[in-house]
């Protein structure tokens, strides 16, 4: 049987760190600034912001339906825009993504384990839904690598 400590530690690897795979969530964005983070380096791709508020967005998302809220959202909902692109706006954007990531991880680590396998206010179980948050992040996580890459490029310091 699945553990739900083992599923909020690699909730915790993910963002925090230790993970085997390479950098996490928070390494990825330690130093980033509010200009880098609101740069759009590469052509049609999301900016380091725009992801950050959608990762918020999804661990809203999971926290909502494991509170039996209604648990959809629009695809606004989903890729919030950055409105203010100032210094405070990008601290408290990482801000709630940190407090966010911290409630998903308590409530995982208080879900009961039986009911894991049971749909969790959609046709996705629990399980697949907290194992798909480190998922998610470690995804995002490379995107933003990559975005932090082209930036160096397009300023000639790669």
């Amino acid at each position: 049987m699945v553990n739900v400590d083992e599923l909020a530690d690699q909730i915790d690897r993910a963002y925090r760190g230790e993970s085997w795979h390479g950098p996490s969530v928070r390494e990825v964005l330690d130093g980033v600034s509010a200009t880098d983070a609101a740069a759009h380096p590469i052509p049609g791709a999301h900016s380091i912001w725009e992801i950050v508020l959608h990762m918020s967005s999804g661990y809203r998302l999971v926290l909502r339906r494991v509170r039996d809220e209604p648990g959809e959202y629009s695809e606004a909902d989903a890729w919030p825009a950055v409105v203010d692109p100032g210094e405070e706006a990008w601290r408290d954007s990482q801000r709630a993504l940190d407090e966010l990531n911290q409630q998903l991880h308590a409530a995982v680590r208080a879900f009961p384990a039986e009911r894991l396998s049971q749909p969790l206010g959609s046709e996705y179980s629990a399980f697949i839904q907290f194992a798909g948050a480190p998922q998610h992040d470690l995804y995002h996580a490379g995107q933003m690598v990559m975005l932090k890459k082209a930036l160096s490029t397009s300023r000639g310091t790669a």
